[in-house]
């Protein structure tokens, strides 16, 4: 039988001074625009506990990760979000694994993101020379010699839900890693399966919140 192993809570540890709160134990890193027609909004990020979880108001882009939450070898990561209202373009929110080096300029991770519009986003993040973390990237080397960001898979899908008649949408994210095969579900869907290859998924876990989003993430852990 499944169980859900919740997020440990330990110190307030802060990575990037553009924040006003953080759980314990919790560390954020923030992503700005450097595009002048898709600027951040104002404000600090907001990362605060809810019963049972978290919630992410997010004028900047940013990760979230705890140090002491790592996974190796097979496990599923999942996590419910709800996103809270639509912002006025597209922006992604969800799950990463794989982190390595989060807080300096050598970041790694692999990002399972979906979107208001019905859409996913697998990526990976190499470095930190990021010039414009709010747009897509071309494959590997990205928009140029300075982007380090490589799009893994990138498509609609019916099982993204989108926001409904109040604004508000409802998606579970599960990236599942099984020896040399990785899928990567909403809401009980698989939407992508991909050999595992030379993609890192040992290490730290955590969560990605793109700008101008403002998400709930509850049931957030590994599953045994």
């Amino acid at each position: 039988m499944k169980r859900f192993v919740v997020t440990a809570l330990v110190v307030a540890v802060a990575v990037v001074p553009m924040f006003a709160q953080a759980p314990a134990g919790w560390q954020v890193r923030a992503d700005r625009s450097t595009n002048a027609t898709d600027p951040d909004g104002a404000g600090d990020i907001k990362f605060t506990t809810i019963p049972g979880g978290f919630r992410a108001a997010n004028p900047t882009a940013a990760i979230y990760w705890n140090p002491a939450n790592t996974a190796k070898g097979n496990y599923t990561l999942k996590g419910t979000f709800k996103l809270l209202e639509p912002s006025g373009h597209t922006n992604y929110y969800g799950l990463i694994v794989g982190g390595r080096a989060l807080e300096g300029t050598d970041q790694n991770y692999l990002y399972f993101v979906v979107a208001q519009d019905g859409t996913f986003l697998i990526r990976k993040r190499m470095g930190d020379r990021m010039p414009d973390p709010n747009a897509p990237a071309r494959g590997r080397g990205g928009r140029g010699p300075q982007a380090i960001t490589e799009d893994v898979a990138r498509a609609p899908h019916a099982a993204v839900q989108k926001p409904g008649a109040d604004g508000t949408s409802v998606n579970t994210l599960e990236i599942r890693v099984a020896g040399d095969t990785l899928n990567f579900v909403v809401n009980g869907t698989v939407v992508h399966t991909m050999p595992k290859g030379t993609v890192v998924t040992d290490g730290i876990y955590g969560i990605r919140v793109n700008h101008l989003l403002n998400v709930e993430i509850t049931a957030f852990g590994l599953v045994k």
